[in-house]
């Protein structure tokens, strides 16, 4: 009984150890930064911060989407010297906008659910090999790990712009994209959920004679299945935010409405794609922590 306690209060000063030298190699870190940027000039926040900010809420306060019902219905547009060159109506042309928002969303859904679907059944078979209680050949273990770390490293814009560049432009490059950067994360979380299961389980029933995919599965199935539907409720809720950025680089989705509004400098615009965009995550975001508390 004393050796074990002695065992738990060594592994308590060794916890407790560990943790001081992360904070002291963190804060040394962030000092490190702070003091590179300061160096480098780096650390400024321009000319006139306050005014161009005052400027930019101003801009961005003004709603394209109040056009609908309040916009000029004639609205002329002249030259210098006067001449009508054209005239708009303003209720009109921001329903068209509209109906183009909407399908801009549905495109960027579309984008994050088929990409974290493929993600989630490729990087299954990855997770489990790379899981320590399953004790595979660590060769192959290494390399599956390798597999994942690669595709959790590099973000899924990069593969965006290499996918646009093999299939060219439109959803499925963005499809492809996040499907091949979360299958990184997935694999990862896989494995750790994995682990969780008892090896003495798993052990009990090959002893009853039954295969290892069996008691693989059973074991899956009572025990991290939850936790398997709670990462990719995760993941599928990070993607959708994500998505919306892969249009500015032809994948589609709000991204691109987002490119076309700030090259034009059209900041109404810009207000409401930002709004659609905030109003999408908190509602997918409200619906998704429903079902994993369900789940736990």
């Amino acid at each position: 009984m004393s050796h074990d306690v002695y065992q738990l209060k060594d592994h308590d000063r060794s916890t407790r150890f560990r943790l001081q030298l992360f904070i002291v190699f963190y804060v040394a870190l962030v000092a490190i930064c702070v003091a590179s940027l300061i160096n480098a000039g780096d650390l400024s926040l321009g000319r006139k911060p306050w005014q161009n900010l005052q400027r930019t809420v101003t801009e961005l306060s003004q709603v394209s989407a109040l056009d609908m019902w309040f916009g000029n219905e004639r609205l002329e547009y002249k030259a210098d010297d006067g001449r009508v060159l054209r005239v708009e109506n303003q209720r009109e042309t921001e329903r068209k906008f509209l109906a183009g928002l909407v399908d801009a969303i549905w495109t960027t859904i579309k984008i994050a659910t088929l990409g974290s679907l493929i993600a989630a059944i490729v990087a299954l078979p990855l997770g489990i090999i790379v899981a320590k209680n399953m004790a595979l050949p660590k060769p192959l273990a290494w390399a599956a790990k390798f597999i994942l770390d690669i595709a959790r490293s590099i973000h899924s814009l990069v593969f965006g712009l290499l996918f646009v560049g093999i299939i060219g432009l439109g959803p499925t490059a963005g499809i492809l994209a996040i499907a091949t950067h979360s299958m990184g994360t997935y694999g990862k979380l896989y494995a750790e959920a994995i682990e969780t299961v008892e090896r003495s389980l798993l052990e009990a029933g090959l002893s009853l004679g039954a295969s290892p995919i069996r008691v693989l599965l059973f074991a899956i199935w009572r025990n991290v299945l939850p936790k398997f539907i709670s990462t990719h409720l995760y993941i599928w809720e990070f993607n959708v935010r994500d998505s919306t950025v892969l249009g500015l680089i032809g994948a589609g989705g709000l991204g691109l409405l987002v490119s076309e509004a700030v090259s034009l400098f059209q900041w109404g615009r810009l207000a409401t794609i930002l709004i659609a965009i905030i109003a999408m995550v908190i509602l997918f975001d409200a619906v998704s922590r429903r079902v994993r508390q369900a789940l736990l």
